[in-house]
């Protein structure tokens, strides 16, 4: 039997999230499939700025979820693929919370919310690009019901990916 989901809620990014997603990924684990390290708080301001214009623009991005106290936990939600290699031209849905948040249900809460607003966007499926080693997420995109669809290595580092797809 699944367990109870908690209550989540999603915003479009305020200027205040950049500094609060800066301080929950501030943190070697959360980072440890992104590079390591948090990025500088200048990362995180143009990379809320950018969801905002991506929410205006599509009628979704990634949004900060808040937990059932209206506390920052991480963010969730689709962007368009940004790189040259990849998925090109598809949506990528995605989520990164603050570890004291890990293992509680915020992901896969927040994330079939982002599959239900994406579907309403008229999107018509997203795809997932998890690190081969990242059994967290991998077992998240099992949740919401994706499929492996190809495995790769990145361009730069060459490390092992896999990119998962749900499709209605």
């Amino acid at each position: 039997m699944e367990q109870a989901l908690p209550a989540v809620r999603l915003r479009v990014p305020t200027d205040e999230d950049a500094v609060a997603w800066h301080r929950v990924f501030d943190d070697p684990q959360v980072m440890e499939f992104h590079g390591g390290r948090a990025a500088e708080l200048s990362v995180y301001e143009e990379l809320t700025a950018r969801q905002r214009r991506h929410d205006a623009e599509r009628g979704f991005c990634l949004w900060t979820v808040l937990d059932g106290a209206g506390e920052v936990v991480g963010f969730t939600g689709a962007q368009p693929w940004p790189w040259e290699w990849g998925p090109r031209g598809e949506i990528e849905i995605g989520w990164r919370l603050g570890r004291a948040h890990w293992g509680k249900g915020y992901v896969t809460a927040a994330a079939r919310e982002t599959l239900h607003r994406v579907r309403a966007a008229g999107v018509p499926g997203v795809v997932a690009m998890v690190d081969a080693r990242n059994s967290r997420s991998i077992a998240v995109t099992r949740r919401l019901g994706m499929r492996l669809a190809e495995t790769f290595r990145t361009p730069t580092r060459q490390e092992a990916g896999h990119c998962y797809r749900l499709t209605w």
